[in-house]
C-alpha cells in the first residue's frame, strides 16, 4: 500500500497584507498548511476565512520582535503539524527619514523586525526542518544591495539580512534545506504608497512590482537553485555595479533621483 505524502507546512510572517498576504493566497492554492503571523488578529482572521477552504490554517497574532513569542510560535506549529517545511521571513518595518531625525525606538524596531527576528526564527525552525525540500526565504530589498539616503537604518537591516542569508546557506551546505533571499524594489502596497511623500525619489526610479509578482518569485525560490532573486532584474545589475564601483553610484544618483521624482508625480496623480 502506498503511503500518503504529508502536506508541507509554511510559516509566513507579515501575512496580513502586501507580499505576505499574496504569499498566503499562493501557498494555499498549493494546498500547504498555512501558519499566518502578524500583529493584526482581525486581518489574519479575515484572510483565514478566505483561504480555509483550500487548506488547514493556523492564525498566530504576535510580535516577531518578541523572542518568547517566536519560541511559542514554533512550539505551536510543531505540535499541530509535526514539522516545519518553509519559513518566509517577510515581516518588515520602515521609519523613513534621516538618522538624526529618527527616534531611538524606530531605529531599534527596524533592526529588530527586519534583521533580528528573521535570525531568531530561522534558528528556531531549523531543528524542525526534517523533511526533504525545506526552505527559508528572507524578504530583503534592493535597499540591502545599495545605500539609500533617507533609509540608512532600513538599508543596513536589509544588508544584514542578505549577508545572513548567504552565510547561513554556506553553513547548511549539504543539508536538504534551501536558503535564499529575495531583493525587490518598490512594490505597489501600502508599505510605500501610503507613505509616498516620505519615500525617497530614488526608490521610484525603478519599475514597481506587484505583491503577486513577488509572491510567485518566492514560491519559485523555495525549490530552485538560486540563492538570490532581484526584482526587477535590471535593478539587480545596477545595484551590483554601484556596490562594486561607488563612484558610478555618485555619478548616477542625481539622474536616478530626477527620474524617480517624475515617476512619483505620475503615481500620485493616479492615487
Amino acid at each position: 500500500m502506498s503511503s500518503i505524502k504529508a502536506k508541507q507546512t509554511v510559516i509566513i510572517t507579515g501575512a496580513s497584507k502586501g507580499v505576505g498576504k499574496a504569499c498566503a493566497k499562493l501557498f494555499a492554492q498549493k494546498r500547504m498548511n498555512l501558519v499566518l503571523v502578524a500583529r493584526n488578529k482581525k486581518d489574519l482572521e479575515i484572510l483565514s476565512e478566505q483561504l480555509n477552504l483550500f487548506t488547514d490554517i493556523m492564525v498566530v497574532p504576535m510580535d516577531v520582535k518578541n523572542q518568547s513569542h517566536c519560541s511559542a510560535l514554533v512550539e505551536k506549529v510543531s505540535s499541530k503539524f509535526g514539522s516545519i517545511d518553509i519559513l518566509i521571513n517577510n515581516a518588515g518595518y520602515h521609519a523613513r527619514g534621516l538618522v538624526e531625525d529618527n527616534n531611538f525606538e524606530d531605529l531599534a524596531m527596524m533592526i529588530d523586525v527586519n534583521l533580528r527576528a528573521p535570525i531568531v526564527l530561522s534558528r528556531l525552525v531549523l531543528p524542525f526542518m526534517v523533511n526533504k525540500n525545506c526552505a527559508i526565504i528572507n524578504v530583503a530589498s534592493l535597499a540591502g544591495r545599495t545605500p539609500v539616503p533617507g533609509s540608512s537604518v532600513y538599508s543596513a537591516s536589509k544588508f544584514g539580512l542578505r549577508a545572513f542569508t548567504y552565510s547561513l546557506a554556506a553553513e547548511l551546505r549539504g543539508r536538504d534545506i534551501k536558503i535564499a533571499v529575495i531583493s525587490p524594489g518598490p512594490i505597489d502596497t501600502g508599505f510605500i504608497l501610503d507613505d509616498i511623500d516620505n519615500v525617497s525619489d530614488l526608490t521610484f526610479s525603478q519599475r514597481i512590482s506587484t505583491a503577486d509578482n513577488v509572491a510567485k518569485e518566492i514560491l519559485i525560490l523555495c525549490s530552485n537553485k538560486r540563492i538570490e532573486k532581484t526584482i526587477p532584474w535590471l535593478s539587480g545589475i545596477l545595484t551590483n555595479l554601484t556596490y562594486l564601483f561607488p563612484k558610478i553610484s555618485q555619478f548616477m544618483l542625481p539622474f536616478m533621483e530626477k527620474k524617480g521624482r517624475r515617476n512619483k508625480r505620475k503615481i500620485k496623480n493616479k492615487i
